[in-house]
């Protein structure tokens, strides 16, 4: 009978090391993936932030370059305004010299001196 309750005695301690032991590996389990899920979060964190980042220096880039072709065209602009201002000052100039060629080349009379210059404000 002693031998059956040593025998039970080892059982039950060795079932309640079992136990503890069952209860360490939970334990260790538990540490284990609080860990995996921090390292899973500091990982997507910083993904978040390589995104950001990226995101931010396309919209830099995209800016810069948006500047960069507007003062292209405003350039152009200014080139195509500068070349008509010479044109109609050319034209200007032509008709003055037009008109005062005819005025030199008539005789000057006041109605025909104001025809002229009435003609000559109408192609201005």
């Amino acid at each position: 009978m002693e031998e059956r309750e040593k025998t039970i005695s080892d059982g039950l301690a060795a079932a309640e090391k079992g136990q503890d032991d069952l209860r360490q590996a939970g334990e260790e389990a538990g540490k284990i993936v609080d860990e995996a899920r921090n390292q899973a979060r500091d990982i997507l964190s910083k993904a978040s932030s390589r995104a950001n980042g990226i995101v931010d220096e396309a919209r830099s880039e995209g800016e810069a370059e948006k500047r960069k072709r507007l003062d292209s065209a405003e350039s152009e602009l200014q080139v195509e305004i500068n070349r008509a201002r010479d044109e109609l000052r050319q034209q200007v100039a032509t008709i003055a010299i037009a008109g005062a060629e005819k005025i030199l080349s008539r005789e000057i009379d006041e109605s025909t001196h104001r025809e002229l210059l009435d003609s000559l404000a109408a192609k201005l």
